[in-house]
This record gives C-alpha cells, structure tokens and sequence, in this order.
C-alpha cells in the first residue's frame, strides 16, 4: 500500500519490532578470503519492541486528545506520538513511519499501537483520530447483523450471496439516509427506530402510531439521560485532575 502512494493507519501487535534510528540495512562484506559470499542484509542499529518503547515514555508525554462524542460522553484518549523506523529484514531500504499508542483516558490499563506513512505535513492527532474510525466499521456490522440480515443467509453459491449482500447494503443505505434527513428534529433516531418505523409503516403493523412513538420517544429519553450522567461524571473526573497536583 505504501508503494501506491496510499496512505494508512493500521494497528501492529505489542511484539512488533522498531528502530529509533535508521538502521542503514546493507549486505556486510566477507569476514575473509574464504567462507560464502553473505547475502543477507543487516542492521546498524539494535530493534526494540513497541512495548518496551512504550514502557520508556515518561507520564508527562502522553497528549491528551479527544476522539469524538458518544453516548457516554465524550470519549477521551491519551497518545503517545513517535517517528520511528520499520524493516522488514529483506528490503534495503528501512521505513520511516509514524507510531502511535493509544489507552483511554479514565482506564489507562491497556495500550492500542499503530503505525502510518503519513508525512510530516499531517497532524498527529489526525492520525490518531483515523485509527479511531475502526469503531464505525465495527458499528456498521453490528447493524447489519442486527437490523437487515447480514448474517443470515443460507446459499451454495457466490451469485446468491452477492445478492443477500446487495439488498443488505441498500437496506443499509437507506437507513442511513433517513437518520441523516432527520438529524436535526430527531438527533437521537437509531437503526432500531428506523426498522420500528418500517414495521409500522408496511402492511402488517405491529402496533399502532401512538405506541410506535411513544416506545421510541421513551428510548430516546434513556438514552439522552445515560448522555448527559455521562458527561455530568466525565467534568467531575475533568474537574478532580485539575485540582490534583501532578507528580513530578
């Protein structure tokens, strides 16, 4: 992907091994007169992991940013931000790449590591917030197993499936355009709304309008609660670090 000239964020394991300088892989030359010629590259510099590079940051260098706004508040992270360099041990060439770990702000017990060829003219919170948006990929698969029937299928053959797939995505569509169209006098109007509404809407109805609403008005009123408790903790919490002197 980096040689198309796209760029990517993709998460790497703890274990995945880096180089704080460039390690100038290059092909040693022959000890003496005798013994094989060596083939293989090697490196000017010592590997570390990404844990153990995570593990030599002091508290103070974790930034603080704010990914986007959930249900629960706002979903606060702290980052870590590093160049590093990345080889393969064939290539000559070694990578320069960014580095970024990640752990929630209120629960900082486990770390999320990526790597990006994203040049310098790109912001390191960019960066983080582009390895955030997995969470909307893995949100659009839920709906779909939930709401339309993405996993439910029974087929022998590639056609059939293309075709689940095909009506599954425009059912999804098509949700997603009626939350958008409703953004504005109904913020809070979910997947689920919408497949109740349908219901309703088509020949068998399940319930009457009044019902249907007041079931949906019901859920919102929940939801905006369990919102604003979210965010009402998350300034208290806000509130008490601020106050709390920092160890040196």
């Amino acid at each position: 992907m980096a040689d198309q000239k796209e760029r990517f964020v993709v998460g790497v394991h703890k274990t995945q091994r880096i180089y704080l300088e460039d390690p100038q892989p290059a092909v040693p030359a022959k000890a003496g007169v005798r013994g094989r010629r060596r083939t293989r590259p090697q490196t000017q510099a010592r590997a570390i992991t990404v844990e153990e590079w995570r593990r030599q940051q002091p508290p103070e260098a974790w930034q603080p940013l704010v990914l986007r706004d959930t249900t629960k508040g706002e979903l606060e992270v702290e980052v870590l931000h590093q160049w590093v360099w990345v080889w393969d041990g064939k290539s000559p060439p070694a990578r320069r790449w960014r580095l970024i770990v990640q752990r929630d702000a209120a629960t900082p017990s486990e770390y999320k590591y990526a790597w990006s060829n994203a040049g310098a003219e790109v912001g390191w919170e960019t960066v983080a917030r582009q390895h955030g948006q997995r969470y909307w990929i893995e949100r659009a698969f839920e709906d779909g197993k939930g709401q339309v029937g993405l996993g439910d299928y029974q087929v022998r053959g590639w056609r059939a499936w293309h075709h689940h797939m095909a009506m599954v995505m425009m059912a999804m569509l098509f949700m997603v355009e009626e939350r958008q169209t409703h953004q504005t006098e109904v913020p809070l109007l979910s997947c689920t709304d919408v497949v109740e509404l349908l219901c309703y809407a088509l020949p068998r109805r399940k319930s009457s309008a009044a019902e249907l609403l007041r079931q949906m008005r019901l859920r919102h009123a929940k939801r905006q609660a369990s919102i604003e408790g979210a965010r009402r903790r998350q300034r208290a919490r806000r509130t008490k670090r601020q106050q709390t002197p920092r160890k040196t």
